[in-house]
């Protein structure tokens, strides 16, 4: 069992973990996902020690590892790591590779290491491959080598570091098969990876990493069918967002016209949409509420998905109950009703901007006034 208490990670110029708080039980298959950037891969070399805390504790079966004076060769024998960029020594051959942990760690024979090495060479798929060397290897071939190096050390616990993510499209599958052959074995493991339907498939648990800590945890099922977060949502479906906030009606109205045009551009977004984005943004925004509120207070998210080519444009706007595209004579209300698949209003008076205005843009060719 590995329990994360308070777990801090701070470089330079970038805190990518905060305060992670995890409890890993045995058997369990961990799907870690989440945005570039946001410390999964840091999480993995936290755990094993490879990167050393700033704070917070990993305890593994109730020892912990960050203490000074741990036996961190140890640790890293029952934990054993699949890197990205699988970390092969060229020098060596592939069984080379697979065996020499086994001699100079666990001091076992020679013969033993071999067999041991061979055995999980053709649980891999790989035994006709024992004597060549890696870079006589296709990237997939490297990545089930590296795995086969890391299941001779018999770890406890196996991380596993995007082992997809360096390989060819046609390679992916050929690893994944191997991963999945692992976990029916009721191996602990802990998988970082951009692969949706492999995560979904594989785990039994999936951590959702943003600002710094599990921003959301659960079965597959409830994050990839109902994510409970805001973030966890827009990561899941793949959603592209830009928001505005806006407490001045000097607000830098050109200025977020640019970064529309920017978000389109940058998202692949049609010039189509991009202009309907830009319209919604003066129509509602520029002629509808800023002259209704003497002092502002108005956050404009727009929310994109390509699968669906579809953006939802919502505006969220402080005061009382006022919907401002109900003005049936105003000309802006009647070009955004014109413009939108669907728009409807919604008043929510515990939330702290009260007013709701959600469109929804798409494929619909729309009859407004330009």
């Amino acid at each position: 069992m590995i329990e994360l208490r308070h777990l801090r990670k701070e470089f330079d110029d970038t805190t990518p973990l905060e305060d992670v708080n995890a409890l890993i039980r045995e058997g369990d298959i961990i799907s870690v996902i989440g945005p570039s950037g946001t410390g999964k891969s840091t999480l993995l070399r936290c755990i094993n020690m490879l990167e050393k805390p700033t704070s917070g504790q990993v305890l593994i079966d109730g020892v912990d590892v960050t203490e000074p004076g741990c036996d961190l060769g140890k640790i890293r024998q029952r934990i054993g790591m699949v890197f990205q960029d699988f970390q092969l020594f060229g020098h060596l051959r592939v069984i080379e590779n697979v065996m020499l942990a086994q001699v100079d760690l666990l001091k076992r024979s020679r013969q033993e290491a071999y067999d041991k090495s061979m055995s999980l060479l053709r649980l891999v798929g790989l035994s006709e491959k024992a004597m060549n060397y890696p870079d006589e290897l296709s990237g997939g071939q490297k990545q089930r080598a590296a795995i086969a190096r890391t299941l001779a050390m018999d770890p406890d616990t196996m991380l596993l570091d995007e082992p997809t993510s360096a390989l060819d499209p046609n390679m992916v599958g050929e690893v994944q098969a191997v991963i999945r052959k692992l976990a029916a074995t009721g191996k602990t493991m802990l998988i970082v990876t951009h692969e949706m339907n492999f995560a979904r498939a594989i785990c039994n648990r999936v951590f959702y990493i943003d600002e710094g800590v599990i921003y959301e945890e659960g079965t597959p099922e409830q994050i990839f069918d109902d994510p409970r977060r805001e973030k966890t949502r827009r990561f899941i479906h793949g959603l592209k967002v830009l928001e505005f906030q806006i407490h001045d009606k000097n607000f830098d109205f050109p200025g977020a016209l640019a970064e529309i045009i920017e978000y389109c551009d940058k998202n692949q977004i049609s010039r189509r949409m991009d202009t309907h984005l830009q319209l919604a943004f003066e129509e509602m925004v520029q002629q509808l509420l800023i002259p209704s509120f003497e002092k502002p207070d108005i956050r404009v998210c727009i929310e994109y998905s390509p699968k669906e080519e579809k953006a939802v444009f919502t505006v969220r706007y402080r005061g009382e109950k006022t919907d401002v595209t109900a003005q049936e004579d105003h000309l802006s209300a009647t070009i955004l009703k014109g413009m939108a698949e669907h728009m409807e209003y919604s008043f929510h008076p515990e939330d702290e901007l009260q007013n709701e205005i959600i469109m929804i843009l798409g494929q619909k060719d729309g009859s407004f006034v330009t």
